[in-house]
């Protein structure tokens, strides 16, 4: 007792310092990962991450993100909710929204740290839930489903289908490059699209 009380003041302080030890691990895990100039996909593989070291952490996720306090958000927290937000504003940023920043950092924490505690309680990994729901938070705060995603692929099928089949319309350099523009913008569009 009087080794904790130097060191960490009370219990309290103790719990704080382990929590801190499991947010530098967490944090040193997010940061080994480049960012991509999507930041949709980034939070896709952020929420991944995030899913992936609370089941192989659980019991220093138990406490980064089950002991709660009303009112009391640990520094340590707060410096990941802020990697999250940068990401988000990054997403606003390229018109990919239709809320917030915050308010889309906050849905994605809430239902990540939901979906990891859920998991750990079941002791099982369940990445079909967890992809369901991530799914499901990045399309309710981008306003994209993947039957719009779908629909705009199948147009620009068409139309490089009709564009191929009548190169006299726009000129055969000019129906190539159409080809290829609308190649890009697909793939783009896979991309960002949820669980694509």
């Amino acid at each position: 007792m009087p080794t904790l009380y130097h060191y960490f003041g009370n219990k309290q302080g103790l719990t704080e310092a382990v929590i801190e030890r499991g947010f530098d691990l967490y944090l040193g895990q997010k940061a080994a990962s480049e960012p991509t100039a999507d930041p949709i996909h980034d939070i896709r593989q952020g929420w991944d991450a995030h899913v992936e070291f609370g089941m192989s952490n659980p019991g220093f996720y138990a406490l980064m993100y089950g002991s709660v306090r009303p009112g009391y958000l640990p520094v340590a927290q707060a410096r990941a909710s802020d990697m999250l937000l940068q990401l988000t504003r990054r997403a606003a940023e390229q018109g990919r929204l239709t809320v917030t920043p915050e308010q889309a950092a906050a849905h994605i924490l809430a239902a990540n740290i939901g979906v990891t505690l859920r998991l750990i309680v079941l002791g099982n990994p369940n990445p079909e839930l967890s992809s369901a729901v991530r799914d499901g938070v990045i399309a309710a705060i981008t306003g994209t489903s993947s039957a719009e995603q779908d629909t705009r692929r199948d147009d620009a099928v068409r139309l490089v289908s009709h564009a191929a089949a009548h190169p006299e319309i726009l000129g055969t350099e000019e129906t190539r490059l159409l080809q290829a523009w609308l190649l890009r913008l697909t793939q783009a569009d896979a991309q960002r699209t949820p669980g694509a």
